[in-house]
């Protein structure tokens, strides 16, 4: 679905944003990964903030399609094994990102909406270069370190307070004594430049292989189970926030971060608060320009709302504050050769083209390959195979290319002409209606298909079965033996069956065998949301299959749904497109897929093979308004409708745009019309805004 990347985010269908959200879902959660368990990012960080910067924009037009595991909502990766875990008491939120002066003043625009001020009211920031090192969260009681995190995954963290108190910039007690008396203190590690040369040269001194860089040697030196390691190695500690504290009596941040600075935290010195938008900029500009010059990495500049009572009323989303954004250093480009053009096949057909390369360095990684998205793409660079090439690591994770050298062109190169069948099956590859992409029309008679599909459903998001991965699953496709998902959990009874059992095939062994079929036993029981994403449903990403378990709760009442909505008038159907998030095109989708007997015969297949698909449990709040649909109407006088929206939404409810019969509550302020009409037809219960802030409270 690479070709989706070609496609403004204000031209994207609901289908195509679906489907693209659930692509960039599972790209961003494997890229968290390699950064943040693995400390060896495999993209560069304006590669993978154009990732989250597209996936928030689409986010922003489709509301409706926002996905459960969507990038939005979660922050960092889950902690490695190998440390205990610690949860932090607040989850310790990533950055929503600018990338040009016009972000930077839709931010401010943005808080000034949100908190009900005039352009004209200022709003103050401060301003700090945005270390390129470790999240860490120290942990004090009665002014004494007790423990010290990783940022994990925002919500859990490993425990690495040894570690943590081996640095000179982390003082084992606070000083003065107007500290809390509980206080987290949040900061980045690092490895300075000048140190991180040094230490290299002592590891290849010694035949041991350099890190890559100065962010990968502070993450690498701070993970380590030895801290007397830690304690050999040169880091070094910004504090720049907190975390719980059992009092707060500062007004400002700037007040704030000189508190910790007494308490004997190391401060950024670059640090500055900056009164209006001119001197933001400004002070942007002075970081970028001394960038080269500093001894850390720092790869942007983080604005934050002084004010801290501003700061709580404005809150966060789920994975960022409202209050803060980081402005990023522009992305790297590089010029390299194009050596040939390959056509990948996907798991729904997609004819995908790939630019094969000569590896060039672009952000200290080495690229090989760059998307050319779809033929239309082909068509518009002109693009050949020979040509020069100027490629950008930002906005796929495969680099894209994104102009062609044409006075480079060699002689005699040819219009490269897009295959009418696919490379893989023979079949016809056609549009669908004004689809830009082209598909191959094999469907399961199509080998690159079938094993794609296989690969989809024991990937993470779906069955997640260990020491089942690509090339375990061609071997067992190309020997007939896995043909589709229910094969998989008969290959222990094929395998004893045979006349060469596994075990005896090269490479592998009884332990393996036998570790292999544990891992699929371990996944005869899975979650209903789980189980219909790993159908691979077209455009049903992880959000879709959520909604649908959400709504039918139960594997055996969704089929009877589905059997019952192939009637288009019937309530079945209608309870299907009215699901948010859903709508005509896509529950034509899944009705199709449900529809055609090939299909729900391998569905039926699989499902008896199952001990059991676990029924969708609805999350429990003690929230009065938990599980209500509420719509806001009129106007609101103590706070903004975002505000209001947000506090709705924390409290588990459903905020509508419009009334409807199942709608709970309806808020009317002064100037209600149409809505207010609606509810009092249908009956629906009606309050005023007092009304609501008291039940609320």
């Amino acid at each position: 679905m690479g070709y989706l990347r070609d496609i403004a985010v204000e031209d994207l269908t609901p289908l195509d944003a679906a489907a693209e959200l659930q692509l960039l879902a599972q790209e961003i959660a494997d890229h968290d990964r390699h950064y943040h368990q693995k400390d060896r990012p495999v993209i560069s960080d304006a590669e993978y903030d154009a990732l989250r910067l597209r996936n928030h924009a689409i986010e922003a037009r489709f509301p409706g399609l926002v996905r459960p595991d969507s990038p939005s909502k979660r922050v960092g990766a889950p902690p490695r094994s190998g440390f205990a875990k610690i949860t932090h008491a607040k989850p310790m939120l990533s950055l929503d990102n600018a990338f040009d002066d016009d972000d930077v003043v839709e931010f401010i625009r943005r808080v000034q909406r949100f908190l009900g001020l005039d352009a004209a009211d200022g709003v103050a920031l401060t301003a700090e270069p945005k270390i390129d090192g470790l999240s860490a969260s120290l942990r004090y009681e009665k002014g004494a370190l007790v423990s010290g995190a990783t940022r994990g995954d925002g919500q859990v963290g490993e425990d690495i307070t040894e570690n943590l108190r081996t640095l000179k910039d982390i003082p084992e007690h606070l000083s003065g004594d107007d500290w809390p008396d509980v206080v987290e203190v949040r900061g980045e590690v690092f490895m300075a430049k000048t140190d991180f040369a040094r230490l290299n040269a002592a590891q290849e001194s010694v035949g041991k292989a350099p890190f890559a860089n100065p962010r990968n040697a502070a993450a690498g030196s701070l993970r380590q189970l030895d801290a007397r390691v830690t304690a050999s190695r040169p880091l070094g500690f910004f504090a720049y926030a907190w975390g719980e504290v059992s009092e707060w009596p500062f007004s400002t941040h700037a007040d704030a971060l000189a508190a910790m600075g007494r308490w004997g935290f190391r401060l950024n010195p670059m640090t500055e608060i900056c009164e209006d938008l001119a001197a933001v900029l400004a002070h942007y500009a002075r970081i970028e320009a001394a960038r080269a010059t500093l001894d850390y990495d720092i790869d942007g500049v983080v604005y934050k709302v002084n004010r801290l009572d501003w700061q709580a009323r404005l809150g966060m989303v789920s994975r960022a504050p409202r209050w803060a954004i980081a402005h990023k250093f522009p992305p790297e480009k590089a010029q390299t050769l194009v050596r040939d053009i390959e056509i990948q096949v996907g798991r729904t057909g997609a004819l995908t083209p790939v630019a094969k390369l000569e590896p060039v360095t672009v952000g200290g990684v080495v690229v090989s390959n760059a998307t050319l998205h779809n033929k239309d793409e082909i068509a518009r660079l002109d693009v050949r195979i020979g040509d020069r090439v100027i490629i950008q690591r930002a906005g796929d994770v495969i680099p894209q290319v994104v102009e062609v050298i044409k006075d480079a062109r060699p002689e005699g190169t040819t219009e490269f002409v897009f295959p009418d069948t696919c490379p893989k099956c023979g079949h016809p590859a056609t549009r669908e209606g004004d689809d830009v992409v082209i598909r191959c029309t094999g469907g399961l008679a199509c080998p690159a298909q079938q094993v794609e599909r296989l690969r989809h459903f024991v990937s993470r998001n779906a069955f997640d079965i260990e020491g089942l991965g690509t090339k375990q699953i061609e071997l067992f496709w190309n020997k007939k033996w896995v043909q589709t998902p229910a094969d998989i959990f008969r290959l222990e009874a094929k395998s004893r069956a045979a006349e060469a059992p596994l075990e005896d095939w090269d490479g592998w062994g009884a332990q393996s065998a036998v570790k292999l079929f544990n891992a699929i036993d371990d996944r005869r029981r899975i979650a209903l949301d789980r189980f219909l994403f790993s159908l691979g449903i077209r455009h049903v990403g992880q959000a879709g299959a959520r909604l649908l378990a959400k709504t039918y709760l139960t594997l055996p009442t969704l089929l009877m749904a589905m059997d019952d909505a192939r009637d288009r008038d019937s309530d079945a159907y209608h309870d299907l497109v009215n699901i948010d998030g859903i709508g005509p095109k896509l529950a034509d989708t899944i009705l199709d897929f449900f529809e055609d007997p090939q299909t729900r015969a391998i569905v039926d297949d699989l499902a008896n093979e199952l001990d059991e698909v676990i029924d969708f449990v609805p999350p429990k709040t003690g929230s009065p308004v938990a599980g209500k649909v509420v719509v806001f109407t009129g106007s609101l006088e103590r706070m903004t409708r975002s505000e209001a929206k947000v506090k709705a939404e924390n409290l588990g409810a459903k905020v509508a745009g419009s009334v409807s019969k199942k709608t709970d509550i309806v808020v009317a302020g002064p100037g209600a019309g149409s809505k207010r009409k609606k509810a009092e037809d249908l009956g629906i219960t009606i309050m005023d805004e007092d009304a609501w802030l008291a039940m609320i409270q």
